[in-house]
């Protein structure tokens, strides 16, 4: 379980097949940032962009771990298929933690692609175009992770192309995160807020709520 906190920028230093065939995965070898990896051991979860993987070896004199990816989660997130691409970290939620963004799982659930970036006084707008089976899912200051990072929904525009969302990213985020290389054009990761998918699924079963008369 995740926040969508970033704590720390890496890269994706190495990248190894781990078979012949398009049905293998990958091992990503991934440079974290000084003294990131202290507190991390081997079997932890360290969400990559916003897909939650696991630490299969820990290098701390390289400041470097591994992990393994299959053919599947690679097909179904974007930027972590190559060599020296900036990802976004964030390591999984301790019960004493503060839950600064909202409920992450760490699951992306779609693909996205940046049809605006740009300036607007101090901060940026961002706006993604979602794909059209994710656009239920997202509200007016609602919440949805990009790459990783928990955000907060400004605007939302559907049409036949999908779900178009715009987001505001204050400069501590565009300087401490991957969001401020995007531009138009871009693929990004999405997770939808946890509580809208168990929303869904209460409305399509029918579910009723009645007050307890006690």
């Amino acid at each position: 379980m995740f926040t969508g906190i970033i704590t720390g920028v890496g890269r994706i230093a190495d990248l190894h097949a781990l078979g012949s065939s398009l049905d293998h995965g990958k091992r990503l070898s991934i440079e974290a940032p000084a003294g990131y990896l202290d507190d991390v051991g081997l079997g932890d979860s360290i969400a990559l962009n916003g897909a939650c993987m696991t630490v299969t070896s820990l290098d701390l004199a390289t400041r470097r771990f591994t992990i393994d990816i299959s053919a599947e989660s690679l097909a179904r997130t974007t930027g972590l298929g190559q060599a020296g691409t900036p990802v976004n970290l964030e390591k999984a939620l301790r019960p004493q933690d503060r839950l600064g963004g909202h409920i992450v799982s760490g699951h992306v659930d779609g693909i996205g692609r940046v049809t605006h970036f740009g300036q607007v006084g101090e901060s940026w707008e961002l706006r993604v175009m979602a794909p059209p089976e994710l656009g239920r899912y997202l509200a007016y200051k609602g919440s949805i992770t990009v790459n990783g990072v928990s955000l907060t929904v400004n605007r939302v525009a559907d049409s036949a192309a999908g779900c178009e969302f715009s987001i505001n990213l204050i400069p501590h985020t565009v300087e401490n995160t991957t969001l401020g290389t995007l531009a138009a054009g871009s693929a990004v990761n999405l997770e939808i807020d946890t509580v809208a998918r168990y929303v869904e699924r209460m409305l399509a079963a029918g579910a009723t709520f009645t007050k307890d008369p006690a």
